[in-house]
């Protein structure tokens, strides 16, 4: 049915991300459910095909229910059900589909962000993939939670970013935490990605 893959790191590139959820929209489709997620996050790269670096899960954001986004955590039990059956075959860990974006939800997505989205379809398993210009947003506040030597300066930079998207990312996560702290984050994960005199430009 499905090839095997030697995951003993436990990490998905593209081929087995959607080996994976190919699995995992059949046995919802066996069990006669549907479901319909956002992702975002390296797995939603791998899947749009603009990194190539593995991932261990598949970042959940929302779940689309009656035409409404609602919080991923936590995700539907019948689909965490499905998703550990699917990871024991695969050699995943039982929570490879991982609901920790979903506060973004909470605190509010870039304008326009659902006229973005990319729908992929695995059997009974819509994924609805975040833009472009939305993963630039959420990997540089990611980079400027964790600082530049985590994962997501490198996704960042795989976006090739221009100032004006960069900045643009900067005031809607200043929307988020309008602390000094924070902004101190920001003007430093501008500055890492060749942003000039961030502060001044940040306003």
């Amino acid at each position: 049915m499905f090839r095997e893959f030697n995951l003993l790191t436990m990490t998905l590139d593209k081929d087995s991300l959607e080996q994976a959820l190919a699995a995992l929209g059949e046995v919802l489709l066996e069990r006669g459910l549907n479901y319909e997620i956002i992702v975002v996050g390296g797995s939603g790269l791998l899947l749009l095909g603009t990194s190539v670096r593995p991932t261990k899960d598949l970042d959940v954001l929302a779940v689309v229910e009656r035409g409404g986004l609602s919080i991923a955590d936590p995700l539907p039990t019948p689909l965490i059900t499905a998703a550990k059956d699917v990871g024991n075959t695969f050699g995943l860990a039982g929570d490879w589909l991982n609901p920790g974006p979903t506060s973004l939800l909470e605190l509010g997505f870039p304008e326009g962000f659902e006229d973005r989205l990319t729908a992929r379809r695995f059997g009974g398993l819509v994924v609805q993939i975040a833009g472009r210009v939305d993963q630039i947003f959420f990997k540089l506040y990611a980079t400027a939670d964790m600082g530049p030597g985590s994962k997501h300066l490198e996704d960042l930079i795989r976006l090739t970013p221009t100032e004006s998207e960069l900045l643009d990312a900067a005031h809607w996560m200043s929307t988020h935490d309008p602390s000094v702290g924070f902004r101190q984050m920001i003007v430093r994960a501008l500055s890492h990605l060749g942003v000039d005199d961030a502060d001044a430009k940040l306003g």
